[in-house]
This record gives structure tokens, sequence and C-alpha cells, in this order.
């Protein structure tokens, strides 16, 4: 009976993440690329760029559908602060794998533009973030008809995902408590039951500065990878630190990222292209059974929906490009990273544990290897 006792204590400990954010990459003296970070290495370091968590953590122990364990979430992505929907941004989207969903991806390209907040969540509670989205757009105005942009990635794993916990109170909660500064990351919001590379992952973000002033932010939901294929800052994690049996299952990542460099929709697709590279650089390779998808969006215009008329507006050319795509590159694998290094573990549906990275473990691996930075 004691057992049984200290065995449900330990799986509510192991359940709820502490209040305490882990250490990021950066802070273990992990350095992943060349250039500069903004002042939060994150995407709100694009000014105006706005992020909000609704994180739902209940029950423990065996899965009983419709009343958990509960461990999902929702995570919002607001462009700008003023209306969305009136004040449009140049974007673009673009499908790595499409074993996934993400909706509205046919009007971002077919327009070029985002006029609605991007919504992560799982994958069941995909029409809950539609509906939520709208709901929160006719909270905003009458009269209006938005195609969300809802982005999913699995969390079954952990989570009662057939129960459908998120609600479309939840979608209009995170949209409305979206601020910036430091964003939360790991085992919040949508990426509450979430797991890369057999490690408990979730919410990563970061950001570069490019030479001529312009910053390039990204936020992930990391959900994908398998042990063995690990690499961080280039050294072989994955193997460094084998897993007793190796996972087979593949999962999914979604990528959004966010610039103030004046970009057309073209162009910003072509950031999306860069996203697979900074994904491939951490060991995942896109399998079939993967959900990948990137957003880019360019906060350096706003595109009112009542004027026909648009100003005249101008845009890098190509040869200017190339720091930009190395920033996208760059802070698409430390999102990833920072994912791992923050989550901590969690025990979910039937008493199943993903184990978090363990940090004595890879600053040892990155030492060995000569990657890692003193601290002070």
């Amino acid at each position: 009976m004691i057992a049984k006792i200290l065995f449900f204590l330990l799986s509510l400990l192991l359940a709820i993440p502490s209040h305490a954010q882990r250490p990021r990459a950066r802070d273990l003296g992990i350095q992943i690329g060349t250039l500069p970070t903004g002042t939060y290495n994150a995407i709100t370091d694009v000014e105006g760029v706005l992020v909000g968590h609704v994180t739902l953590i209940e029950g423990s122990g065996e899965l009983v559908v419709g009343k958990g364990p509960v461990r999902t979430g929702v995570t919002a992505i607001v462009p700008h602060g003023e209306d969305i929907y009136r004040n449009n941004v140049f974007a673009a989207a673009e499908a790595l794998n499409g074993n996934g969903e993400m909706t509205g991806m046919a009007w971002v390209n077919e327009r070029g533009q985002l006029e609605v907040p991007v919504v992560l969540t799982n994958t069941l509670s995909v029409g809950e973030g539609y509906s939520g989205v709208v709901a929160y757009m006719l909270k905003q105005g009458t009269g209006r008809v938005p195609l969300p942009v809802v982005a999913e990635c699995y969390d079954g794993g952990l989570n009662d995902i057939a129960g459908r916990h998120v609600t479309v109170d939840h979608v209009v909660e995170a949209i409305e408590i979206a601020t910036g500064g430091a964003v939360p990351e790991g085992s919040i919001g949508a990426g509450t039951g979430m797991r890369a590379y057999g490690f408990k992952a979730g919410i990563g973000t970061a950001s570069r500065v490019v030479p001529d002033g312009h910053t390039v932010g990204v936020l992930v939901n990391a959900n994908c990878g398998r042990r063995r294929g690990l690499l961080i800052a280039g050294v072989p994690v994955g193997r460094e630190i084998p897993v007793q049996a190796s996972p087979t299952r593949d999962g999914s990542i979604i990528v959004v990222i966010a610039t103030d460099a004046p970009l057309v929709p073209h162009q910003l697709r072509r950031l999306c292209k860069r996203a697979a590279i900074g994904i491939g650089r951490t060991g995942t390779v896109s399998r079939t059974s993967s959900g990948d998808f990137a957003l880019a969006f360019s906060t350096a215009y706003r595109l009112p929906r009542t004027r026909a008329d648009r100003d005249t507006i101008t845009t890098l050319r190509d040869n200017r490009l190339n720091a930009i795509f190395q920033a996208t590159i760059e802070a698409t694998e430390e999102a990833i990273v920072n994912a791992m290094c923050v989550a901590e573990p969690m025990t979910g549906r039937d008493n199943r544990t993903m184990p978090a990275l363990p940090h004595d473990k890879l600053i040892e691996v990155m030492q060995k290897y000569g990657r890692r930075q003193a601290q002070e």
C-alpha cells in the first residue's frame, strides 16, 4: 500500500512541470550558429509579435477516454497587437511532409497574406481550434468570414487525445492573453504532451539578428525525431545518450517564422523551405508518417482590408536574403533544442513517463566533442 501511494505521488510530481523553467541551450553553454540573438532569443524579438499559452494538465493513472489524464493545450501566435483581420501581413506556408494538418494554408498562399492569429494544438482538437479563432474574430466584429490557420501535432502518447479536452474558450483565451517578452517553453500550451527524439519536448523558440538589423524569430512545437538521430550543434547526442528500446513512432513539427524584414510572399515561402534545413540539422528526416509544416510572416507592412489601393512597398533584393536564410535555419535549430532543454519529465496516460533531456549527460557529451562554451 505504501509503495502504491509513493508511486502515485511521484506520478503527480512528474506530471506537473515546476513553475521555474529549466535552463535553455545557451544557459548550458551550448551555442548554435554564429548570428547574434535578439533580446529574449524568442519569436517575440520581432517587434509586435505576441504569444499566448493555455495549458491543460489534469489527472493521473489509467486512461479513461473523456476524463483523462489530460496533458494538452493551446498556443497562439499573434503577428501584431492591432486587429489582424483588418490589418493583414504578408505570409506564406509550406508542407514539408503532409501527414498532418495546417488549416488555411491554401488561402494564405493564394492571397499571400495572413488575416488571423496562428493557433497550435493537438491533432483531434483542430476543429475546436478552428471554431475558437472564428469565435475570437466575431468578438472583434460581426460580419467577418475568416479562414483560420490551425496547426496540430499528436500528443496521444501522454494525453487523453480522444477526450478532446481543448475547448473553444481555451483557444479564445490563448489569443487574448498573448503577450510579448520572454516566451515560456517546453511542456506548455500546445507543447504540453509533446516529445522529440525520445525526450520530453514541446514549445521552443529562438531568434537571430542579421547584419542589416532585421530580426528573424522562430517558434516550434517539437514532436519529432528518433533518439539515435539527435544532433545538437553537430554533436551526435542521440548516439551518446542511448535509449533502452528505440522508439519507432515518428512525430511532427510545426515551425512559425516571423521577421520584420520587408519580404513579400514568395520570399517568405523561401524561408519556410529553409526551416527544413534547421529541422534537419537536429537529425529529423521528415519521414512518411510525419506532419511537418512551416509558416512565415513579415510584420514590415500592414495591409488594410478596407482600402482598395495599397501603399508602395519595397522589399529586399535576393542577395540580401542570404543572411535571412541563415537566421531562419539557426533559429529553427535552436528552438528545437530549447524545447528539449527546458521541458521537464512528464507522466501521463497509463502512467507513461517521457524523460527529460538530462542536462548533466548533455554537458558531458558537448564537452567531449569540444562544443560547450565555458560559463561565467
